[in-house]
């Protein structure tokens, strides 16, 4: 069993703005386990952390998601090294990634990417997500696409997925899986647990008849509606209540 930091030790190292940011992010690995996007050990959700330092939290490499706590999440600077004593590595794909993103994006505090089998499903079609569904709607207005490179090891990688993903909050990887930004951790899961249900939605519709496609119009409009039936609060909306769930279920991701 790998060595666990101690709840209390990290708590009383941190900020307390750092520590409510560790809390959310061990929530999201919970809830990506929970809804079975999780893919054992090998993806990755960061956040960065709150200050003037460029510095986020990831994974520790080699626990489940069920297992991440708010004290275990490994926090780096950009070039990878940890900027406070922890048993724990990172996995290098995942820093690759992540750290591209977090440079380039002042906006992208929060990077989640999964291997969710519906997500890699529709990243293997060649006309990606397919405006078929009212969950589609708000992925394809600020959807990019990165063409499979490899497992992301490479440094030269990086400013083409910077390139590839630039503005946009929704990613996806092409035969790879899904990636989500946001200015907050509540705001990124929100937009991936979109994504994967559009994704999943598709593959099933894909296996009936003939498809309705939905008017290019009502997409242009949808950021606008999505803020409308969020009261323009979006994830912070629903984070009260997933945070709830998980103290009913797998409270340990406090600790």
């Amino acid at each position: 069993m790998m060595p666990l930091a101690s709840s209390a030790d990290v708590r009383d190292r941190v900020m307390p703005e750092e520590w409510d940011h560790r809390v959310d992010l061990a929530a999201v690995y919970r809830l990506v386990a929970h809804f079975h996007w999780d893919d054992l050990i090998f993806t990755h959700l960061s956040a960065r952390v709150p200050g003037p330092d460029h510095h986020f939290l990831i994974n520790p490499y080699g626990m489940t998601f069920d297992e991440i706590t708010a004290s275990s999440l490994v926090k780096v600077d950009l070039d990878g090294n940890k900027v406070m004593d922890s048993p724990h590595e990172i996995n290098p794909a995942g820093f690759t990634i992540h750290s591209a993103i977090h440079a380039a994006r002042a906006d992208a505090k929060c990077v989640l990417h999964a291997h969710s089998v519906n997500g890699v499903a529709v990243s293997a079609q060649k006309g990606g997500v397919l405006p078929i569904s009212q969950q589609s709607i708000f992925v394809l207005s600020s959807l990019a696409y990165h063409d499979y490179e490899g497992v992301a090891l490479r440094e030269d990688e990086k400013p083409r997925l910077v390139h590839d993903l630039g503005d946009k909050n929704f990613f996806m990887l092409r035969n790879h899986g899904l990636l989500t930004v946001a200015d907050t951790i509540p705001d990124a899961f929100l937009r991936l647990y979109i994504f994967e249900s559009a994704c999943m939605i598709q593959v099933r519709a894909q296996a009936g008849g003939e498809l309705v496609a939905i008017d290019p119009h009502i997409i242009a409009t949808a950021q606008m509606q999505a803020a409308t039936v969020t009261n323009s609060a979006g994830g912070a909306l629903v984070w009260p209540a997933l945070l709830r769930k998980l103290d009913q279920i797998y409270p340990s991701f406090r600790n």
